[in-house]
């Protein structure tokens, strides 16, 4: 598409903005600058904010130049949109070390080597600290009414609960001031957020109008839902990471290949950077053949890549292939298959008694039990807990539909060996062809 606004219309990525017309006209007539802004409220960013991250990428390959501003400054104060209640404020040297971590990350996603569209990184906390307060309030206070500020919903919402602190008030002011300030460095003239976000991206429409007496621009994105309306910044076990050290690039994988068929073409159309032809067919193939997966497996590789790069994407690939029978767990190394284990379900087991050549004291002659070894697979695969019991897990292999790291076990008194340990440490059990569980051995060989 030769029109940047058509493009994120199809893609469902444009849910308020300013006149659509005069943005339109300022986006097809030459280059625009535009920011979006991430606070550091949390030690990274997750795939609510990859939605505006993917956003600026787009409008950078389109030929305008993106900001990335990270709230150095407003990471401190606390926005209350979104919050029933008052945001517990961090301290500065921990907002100082999310300033830069996710400085990092936003890095990632832009290009700095584009020419006249190449990127920028800046922090408001550059513009804010050194200005004094009664400068903030004459320069910028006397521009805006308690009145409307009152009317905005987040607002709305803490009066009519347990209330809201001047702290978080004056945010959208700050918000605003930080619109100002990138218009008079850089020319700014567009501001890019999440919908919940409105109310501050107009703040900072509407100061420009009253100080510089120009017209700028406000466009927001949808809020990315689940089909039970959820968030998709979120999950049971909490956000979903962009940072590797918060969420493995095997877990991050993972999350997009399990994703609901019927979730399929609207997540592609949003993070995807394939062609609208190439989305189609995507979500033609998945409709007729939903058990390949296609979609769900381009989504994952692309986002992976894009994220984690293409060599973590391999490791995931191969981790994903291996753990479900299709190639060598031998392959797999120990940080990628570490990754999985966390993502399944898994039991520790300590070394003694999963090897111990003897019966345990006090058991019976010739049998085993939870705390002394040798344990048998069976065994293995109910205290991983994809079997309901050890006499599921006996029939599963009676009936020929367990494995132990991909080798079907065809005793039911089969015992692991120490030479079966995958890196010294994990072993891979499975019942059928998707149910796959882990066991984690601890401590040293005795002796």
């Amino acid at each position: 598409m030769d029109d940047i606004i058509d493009e994120l219309e199809w893609r469902g990525l444009l849910a308020i903005n300013t006149d659509k017309d005069e943005l339109r006209r300022a986006l097809s007539s030459g280059q625009v600058t535009i920011y979006g802004g991430f606070d550091p409220t949390a030690p990274g960013l997750h795939i609510g904010n990859l939605v505006l991250l993917v956003t600026l990428r787009r409008l950078q390959l389109a030929g305008h130049r993106p900001i990335g501003l990270v709230g150095g400054a407003t990471g401190l104060i606390g926005d209350p949109s979104g919050k029933s209640s008052e945001r517990v404020l961090n301290s500065r040297e921990t907002v100082a070390d999310w300033v830069e971590r996710i400085r990092s990350e936003v890095s990632r996603f832009l290009d700095f080597d584009a020419g006249e569209a190449s990127a920028l990184i800046v922090s408001n906390l550059d513009w804010t600290e050194p200005m004094p307060v009664l400068e903030f309030l004459r320069d910028v206070g006397k521009h805006f009414s308690v009145n409307r500020m009152l009317d905005r919903e987040s607002v709305k919402a803490r009066l009519e609960g347990g209330g809201i602190s001047y702290t978080e008030f004056s945010y959208q002011l700050l918000q605003a001031m930080d619109y100002l300030e990138l218009y008079r460095r850089y020319g700014c003239t567009l501001q890019v957020g999440g919908s919940d976000q409105w109310g501050n991206l107009v703040a900072g429409v509407g100061l420009i109008r009253s100080v510089e007496g120009t017209s700028v621009h406000a466009l927001a994105t949808p809020l990315i839902t689940k089909p039970d309306g959820t968030k998709y910044g979120k999950t049971e076990g909490g956000a979903i990471w962009l940072s590797p050290d918060l969420m493995s690039p095997y877990a991050f994988y993972q999350f997009w290949l399990n994703v609901y068929d019927v979730e399929v073409p609207g997540l592609l159309k949003v993070f995807s950077f394939k062609s609208r032809a190439e989305i189609e067919e995507l979500a033609r193939e998945s409709a007729e053949r939903p058990a390949g997966r296609a979609g769900q497996r381009a989504l994952a590789v692309e986002l992976t890549t894009l994220v984690h790069g293409e060599e973590e994407t391999r490791r995931a690939i191969a981790a994903s292939q291996a753990l479900f029978g299709r190639s060598d767990l031998t392959d797999v190394d120990e940080r990628t298959l570490a990754a999985a284990v966390a993502e399944v379900p898994s039991a520790e087991v300590a070394w003694d008694s999963l090897f111990a050549d003897g019966e345990t004291a006090g058991a019976p002659p010739g049998t085993t039990d939870p705390g002394g070894g040798p344990r048998t697979v069976a065994d293995l695969i109910a205290e991983a807990g994809i079997a309901a019991s050890k006499s599921a897990a006996r029939r599963a292999i009676t009936e020929g539909g367990a494995y132990l790291n991909n080798r079907k076990v065809t005793d039911v008194g089969a015992v692991p060996a120490p030479g079966d340990l995958l890196h010294g440490r994990y072993l891979i059990v499975r019942v059928g062809k998707r149910t796959v569980g882990a066991v984690e051995v601890t401590g040293a060989m005795s002796g």
